[in-house]
């Protein structure tokens, strides 16, 4: 996916710059930059490849070369950023979260009106230099903004680092947040808050969907107001978020102990412990514990040094490798033990299938499975939120295939909860990975816990809903 941070400040901004960009590194791992402005030096840019290593080590040698007050920086799975534009409404640097699925369309439209572009290595366009484009189009920066929101179809947020301050635009339909921070002297926008704790920030403000506002170092000013209509992914809560991070006013754990709290409460199998798949399952489990009256119990523990996440690689062989090699199993913890573990979702089931294999011969005498949110029936077209290519890298697709001889078949009905059909592919789901029992989270479980109305939550990869948004933001 990707993350952001930018800052500007009464003093050097370069040290909250870098600290603050480091902390979206949970969001990507294939690009890192970090642009900054000063009056004297101008612009002055640094892109690294992560996908080796890590964002902090990668650029803490070259932290002396940043100059200046205000900056942005950007950890991205999809292209090298920031870039630094010169245009008629003056010189910027550009990062942007963003998936845009017509961008054949729109890069040919741009060409047809003698516009050109710098191909990536790939012989694809740059989505963020299309972005800047479409941005450039307008006669004032809110204008270009608005340009984005209108013509990509997909999701965009975006920071712009000007010569008169940081921009910070929301994608239109609000699916990836932007957070404002505020401390003496300084200001900062980011995707994820717990970049603030640290820094001393405290958050100030929750960007609306479409809402594009300007950052001082004394002050925040609002350039365009919130559209009234929001469609915030649900997987931030379930997946991406880091825990301690907050949006909308949720925090994160707070979302998956209540998700697991309920769980626990409703559920009848007997269990001598909880456990969390490393990360985003524990908030999950801790909740379970608690709901259903069990200890919680690390049966399983993550080995954080070196392992990075495990669909880091783009080889799917090489994926699930790492994701085997990065959890220990506890024979002791396991040995003889009916074990509960709690995960966040169940994409393609590679992982699930190593995972439970592993748990049999550490001794487990019974395993079960919860997960934190519902079947995946649906690609998701609005966030680059997995390396899937096809709708078929889903098991529950590849199971209404083989059940239905249609993959797109009754699909409605496998989304409906303790539908025949939804009761059918879990219990094949269960017995193909040899689990115990395997439950997920219903769909009204997890938006209650999240705690906003379901119309502004994207639920559309659980039942298919908000398909009609995917065409750009319409006042």
């Amino acid at each position: 996916m990707g993350g952001f941070f930018g800052t500007i400040s009464t003093t050097s901004c370069v040290a909250d710059l870098f600290y603050g960009t480091d902390y979206n590194s949970h969001l990507g791992t294939r690009r890192g930059g970090m642009a900054t402005y000063s009056e004297e030096e101008g612009f002055i840019r640094s892109i690294h490849n992560l996908e080796n290593s890590y964002f902090r080590t990668k650029f803490e040698s070259s932290l002396g070369k940043f100059k200046g007050n205000a900056g942005i920086g950007i950890i991205s799975d999809t292209d090298a950023q920031p870039l630094i534009i010169n245009s008629h409404l003056g010189r910027f640097a550009i990062v942007t979260v963003a998936r845009i699925n017509n961008i054949d369309e729109l890069a040919q439209e741009m060409l047809s009106q003698n516009m050109h572009f710098a191909e990536l290595s790939s012989g694809k366009t740059n989505p963020t230099e299309l972005i800047a484009l479409l941005i450039i189009q307008g006669k004032t920066f809110v204008e270009g903004i608005e340009n984005v929101f209108r013509k990509i179809k997909g999701s965009c947020s975006m920071l712009l680092l000007t010569e008169d301050g940081i921009i910070a635009a929301r994608d239109g339909w609000g699916r990836t947040p932007i957070i404002i921070g505020q401390k003496d002297g300084a200001y900062a926008a980011t995707s994820e808050s717990s970049a603030f704790p640290n820094l001393d920030y405290r958050i100030s403000y929750f960007v609306g969907p479409g809402e594009i506002v300007r950052l001082r170092a004394d002050g925040m000013e609002q350039l365009r107001k919130p559209n009234k209509k929001m469609q915030i992914c649900a997987f931030l809560w379930v997946y991406y978020g880091f825990p301690t991070s907050c949006y909308e006013g949720r925090n994160v754990e707070e979302v998956r102990f209540a998700c697991g709290k309920k769980v626990g409460e409703k559920d009848s199998s007997e269990v001598d412990c909880a456990c969390g798949i490393p990360d985003s399952g524990i908030g999950m489990a801790l909740g379970y514990a608690a709901g259903k009256g069990v200890p919680y119990q690390r049966a399983i523990s993550k080995y954080t040094p070196t392992w990075p996440r495990s669909f880091t690689p783009s080889n799917q062989d090489m994926r699930q490798l790492v994701a085997k090699m990065k959890l220990i199993p506890n024979h002791a913890m396991l040995k003889d033990k009916r074990v509960l573990f709690c995960d966040d979702s169940i994409v393609r089931g590679t992982q699930l299938r190593d995972n439970v294999t592993v748990l049999y011969d550490e001794g487990a005498r019974e395993v079960h499975m919860r997960i934190a949110c519902p079947p995946l029936i649906y690609g998701c077209p609005f966030l680059n939120f997995t390396s899937s290519k096809s709708d078929m890298e889903l098991i529950t697709r590849r199971l209404i295939q083989d059940f239905e001889g249609d993959a797109n078949k009754n699909l409605d009905k496998y989304a409906t909860t303790d539908s025949p059909e939804y009761r059918r592919m879990v219990q094949a789901i269960a017995d193909r990975f040899g689990l115990s029992s395997l439950k997920f989270n219903t769909l009204e479980n997890l938006i209650e816990s999240i705690g906003l109305a379901k119309d502004q939550i994207c639920t559309h990869c659980f039942d298919g809903s908000s398909a009609h948004t995917l065409d750009g933001w319409k006042e």
